[in-house]
């Protein structure tokens, strides 16, 4: 199936088969098994070449390869590596860099198992007005959304969002709302920050979500030296904002203490709400839709013992609304949670992935996960065992059994973070052995 058929039918069918299931809901998805994941990962020095890299697993358990590296393309210096995102028909992926602003979209249509640097976007900061950092690369039709950190005035958290065509263009800024410029927004609490991290919508509602975090001085800055700053410490977003998705106007400001990091927006047509956890607070919050139509934020669950800082960091949504999968980065642990009662989640197990963990990917079928475990140069941990890696998992309904797992710095490739999953048959190619992977509709 071409990839544009794909999409238009993303628009109306809702399949329960593979792919990632936090991707945006106007892409091309992946239905069978995944064959790769693709790795954006950060160069550290002494470490192989010590650039940062998109490296390629054959992650196919019918594979000779499973498991193993299969490609691995350096893109010159180290630009603080953080997150990637598909376009809308998938055949480009965007990566970013926090500290250089520097963003490179891999061509990954015309030889999937090998993807090439197809352009590189290096003058960000300018074109949209002074935003630093390009964290989320989200899709949109024809479009791809830049949510930023920081900005080039104070280097703070004030940030905004950034529009580029799929060619690489640049669209639009849309400055998150604040105090003394809300630009047309509700404020319901104390906060009026500004800042920005992750983004998600929910096309049904008309609505995005926006989230939180802190700017390029705090997190370029060491993490002991950070935290034993009590300035630094106050520099951390407190809010989910939702905007209006058509006009990107924003909407409601939501309280939300603590840092909230990444937004899981539910999948059932019924279903109008959003978590995201508080890397501070360790709690897991809920946004949603009251009777009267009105966007609420809601603290529902803890996280671990908030006063051994577990520090929340990525979460997966399952595709039937039922689980949520989170990581806490400091204990290097993984946690699920019952969310049937999306008002009252229930800790059902948790477990020790590495000496660290940062982000999870689950597959659409629920039936496999992956994990890294980088966070950010600076902050990453350099002592202590099994801390750079990425590993693969299988999930049974009652235990993750081990498939492979990959040490990034014995491998000499460095640190690695996000990690995005792919498929031959997408673009009408086969590997190098059958795989019985389909294209079809998210």
């Amino acid at each position: 199936m071409k990839p544009f058929t794909a999409l238009m039918l993303s628009l109306c069918c809702w399949p329960l088969w593979a792919d990632e299931t936090c991707m945006s809901p106007y892409m091309a998805k992946i239905v069978g098994q995944e064959d790769v994941v693709y790795v954006w990962t950060l160069g550290v020095e002494g470490v192989g070449d010590g650039q940062d890299k998109l490296v390629t697993l054959d992650v196919n358990p019918d594979s000779e390869r499973f498991g193993q590296v299969i490609h691995s393309l350096s893109v010159g210096g180290r630009n603080e590596a953080h997150h990637s995102g598909f376009t809308d028909d998938r055949r480009y992926l965007w990566a970013s860099g926090l500290d250089t602003s520097k963003i490179f979209i891999f061509d990954v249509h015309s030889d999937p198992a090998k993807p090439r640097l197809h352009k590189v976007i290096e003058d960000f900061v300018k074109r949209s007005g002074g935003v630093v950092g390009p964290h989320t690369n989200y899709a949109l039709p024809g479009r791809m959304l830049l949510t930023g950190l920081s900005n080039d005035r104070d280097h703070g958290g004030e940030t905004a969002l950034v529009e580029y065509s799929n060619q690489g263009d640049y669209v639009a800024t849309h400055w998150h709302p604040k105090t003394g410029a809300l630009n047309g927004a509700r404020q319901t609490g104390q906060f009026a920050d500004g800042y920005g991290y992750d983004v998600r919508v929910l096309p049904r509602r008309n609505a995005m979500f926006t989230s939180s975090f802190t700017g390029w001085n705090n997190y370029m800055m060491g993490l002991g030296k950070m935290m034993a700053d009590a300035e630094a410490m106050k520099r951390f977003g407190n809010t989910v904002v939702v905007w209006n998705l058509h006009t990107r106007q924003p909407h409601t400001i939501l309280d939300v203490p603590g840092a909230p990091l990444e937004l899981r927006c539910a999948w059932g047509p019924n279903h109008n709400y959003c978590f995201t956890t508080t890397a501070l607070t360790s709690k897991l919050w809920l946004i949603y839709e009251d009777d009267a139509g009105q966007w609420q934020a809601k603290a529902v669950a803890d996280i671990g013992d908030a006063s051994q800082v577990p520090l929340p960091v990525d979460i997966s949504i399952s595709a039937d609304d039922t689980r949520l999968w989170v990581n806490t980065w400091n204990d290097g642990k993984t946690r699920l949670f019952d969310i049937s009662d999306p008002f009252a989640p229930k800790q059902l197990m948790e477990q020790v992935i590495g000496g660290q963990v940062n982000m999870v990917s689950q597959s659409w079928d629920g039936q496999r996960l992956y994990y890294s475990s980088s966070l950010l140069a600076n902050w990453d941990k350099t002592e202590g065992e099994d801390l750079q890696y990425v590993k693969g998992f299988r999930w049974d309904g009652k235990a993750l059994t081990p498939t492979f797992t990959l040490d990034f710095h014995a491998e000499q490739l460095g640190s690695p973070h996000q990690m995005r999953l792919g498929a031959f048959a997408l673009y009408g190619q086969q590997p190098d052995e059958p795989t019985g992977t389909q294209a079809a509709s998210r």
